[in-house]
């Protein structure tokens, strides 16, 4: 029975394939994905026989080299082994059905600090000579869609009047969802609009945007997320860069949340409690889209804080491949 799996998971990964053959499906149907499960958790989870959300969440995490349309296979099977699993009574994790009804599953990519400071310091460091303005751009365009916690859409298309550089206030007019919401830059981002300001001034006089492409105009969605994965590749010289996890712009905006919720632990705050103004700053249309990122947090820090995670299960939308 074990020769073909080594975790806790073997007895119950073992019988469900057995129970899925004698329901009429194939054995191949299940089998290349949960001996891939079983290594996993012989690595990491070891001696651990019911599936958590941290399992779960960590095993749909991007692979190196993985295809990200591959994770809706992965979410299919781990939500049947949850299944199994309530099935003979053991106290599992399901995964919402919505992660499998289709479309593509994108769990994003949340940078480590040590990652997050070494991102950056290649974005302050990029020197381009035939357009001395651009790295200015780039450093401000990332920091302010970091600190900020826009959606990439919003930075790119911001226009200068939308931005008062006097109170720090930004203007998002119209987003997702044909929201509006206004938020408020830290002392330091606004020190460097500032600065960005005043060169954006001289090199682009004409133009409506903050940010504004050598055209005048915004810049592209595929532009500016070339760079963001051309400076990521640049804080790993030693792996191929067919072998590193897919990252976007979108994921300084998952950072930025879960970065927020962290602080609150450390202070003792009350999540639940504190979700709406969250919910206001980043412009999520429903509660749920915000109370997604609790579920990213490392489940120990968050069963610490006593968070109901029976009231949560139900609360994980779909993350979207590319914004909207």
């Amino acid at each position: 029975m074990n020769d073909k799996f080594a975790s806790g998971f073997a007895q119950d990964l073992e019988s469900m394939i057995a129970l899925k053959c004698a329901l009429g499906y194939s054995e191949n149907t299940y089998l290349e994905k949960a001996k891939s499960f079983d290594r996993r958790c012989f690595e990491v989870y070891l001696g651990q026989q019911e599936l958590t959300q941290a399992i779960v969440l960590n095993w749909l995490k991007p692979e190196p080299g993985k295809s990200p349309q591959t994770i809706h296979g992965k979410a299919a099977f781990v939500r049947a082994l949850g299944k199994y699993q309530k099935s003979i009574g053991k106290a599992a994790y399901i995964l919402p059905d919505r992660f499998t009804a289709g479309g593509t599953v994108f769990i994003p990519y949340l940078f480590g600090d040590d990652e997050l400071a070494a991102l950056f310091h290649e974005i302050d460091c990029y020197q381009y000579p035939r357009d001395p303005f651009r790295p200015h751009l780039l450093r401000t365009y990332f920091r302010m869609t970091y600190t900020c916690g826009l959606r990439p859409n919003e930075g790119r298309h911001l226009k200068r009047n939308e931005v008062d550089l006097n109170s720090g206030e930004v203007r998002i007019i119209e987003t997702k969802w044909r929201k509006s919401r206004t938020i408020v830059m830290s002392e330091d981002m606004l020190f460097l609009a500032r600065s960005y300001a005043g060169i954006r001034d001289a090199a682009f006089p004409g133009s409506a945007y903050f940010f504004p492409a050598p055209d005048g105009g915004p810049y592209s969605a595929q532009k500016m997320q070339g760079k963001f994965k051309w400076f990521f590749a640049r804080t790993k010289p030693g792996i191929p860069k067919d072998l590193l996890p897919a990252v976007r712009v979108y994921d300084l905006r998952h950072r930025f949340a879960t970065a927020v919720l962290n602080r609150w632990l450390d202070e003792k705050k009350e999540l639940s409690s504190r979700l709406p103004y969250l919910q206001t700053y980043m412009g999520h249309k429903d509660w749920e889209a915000t109370a997604y990122y609790i579920h990213l947090l490392p489940e120990k820090l968050v069963k610490s804080a006593g968070i109901d995670w029976e009231a949560m299960n139900g609360l994980i939308p779909r993350v979207e491949l590319w914004e909207k």
